[in-house]
């Protein structure tokens, strides 16, 4: 809880006037300490990635000796992998074959790493429209975990996310993170690219392993470029 209404207005590039209305409206994670509000910035992500919301270039922008330490997202789809045919004709059906996928070190408990998803699910649906959704941990870092990544599933049946936008889901990002700025990375990148209509439309297809990693390196690039005209 270390951003101000400030910092949360220059993350989400939105005014503070409308930071303050959409906490009158309790839609946006805050909190209040000493009288003033703050904020969690791995909610904020979380919340504007929800709502394929923009966010500024330094929600994914890294110092240079500090980026060279975390993984592209084509990286870490590199090493998560793209899996076709999931079963499951539930949320929590489809999450579970998806989590028996992983590819997890031997190590990690995937039952309590299902109960961490399923969690966060009802928490708060983390699909974001379009038949998309990016389950990942409430709290980011597991045991046994040490490289971040990203796990491409197509969905055998589409299955009811409680999405905002009715649709159900057939197509999961599950982002798995051995510490919370690895989780941030990969999410505020995963927000980026997801904007981008020629990486949609690779994923709505349900295209080849190399298709879907040519488009997801072009929507990637542009990240770069996005912050070097800013």
């Amino acid at each position: 809880m270390n951003l101000s209404v400030k910092d949360a207005a220059r993350l989400l590039s939105v005014t503070e006037k409308t930071i303050y209305r959409w906490i009158k409206r309790d839609v946006l994670p805050s909190y209040k300490v000493h009288g003033s509000y703050r904020f969690n910035r791995a909610e904020l992500l979380d919340w504007a990635t929800s709502r394929r919301m923009g966010v500024s270039v330094e929600a994914y922008s890294e110092p240079e000796d500090d980026a060279q330490t975390l993984p592209t997202l084509g990286e870490a789809l590199g090493t998560g992998g793209i899996f076709y045919r999931i079963e499951g004709k539930t949320r929590d059906e489809a999450i579970a074959d998806a989590v028996q996928h992983l590819r997890l070190p031997e190590e990690v408990n995937r039952q309590h790493l299902l109960q961490m998803l399923i969690g966060r699910e009802k928490l708060a649906s983390t699909a974001i429209g379009e038949g998309i959704a990016i389950p990942h941990p409430r709290s980011p870092g597991l045991l046994n975990v040490i490289r971040p990544t990203l796990t491409l599933c197509f969905l055998e049946h589409p299955v009811d996310f409680q999405a905002l936008d009715g649709q159900p889901v057939s197509i999961l990002l599950l982002i798995i993170s051995p510490h919370l700025r690895a989780h941030l990375h990969l999410l505020a990148r995963l927000g980026f690219v997801l904007h981008d209509p020629e990486f949609r439309e690779a994923l709505h297809a349900e295209g080849s392993r190399e298709k879907i990693c040519a488009a997801l390196a072009q929507a990637e690039a542009k990240i770069k470029a996005t912050a070097t005209s800013c």
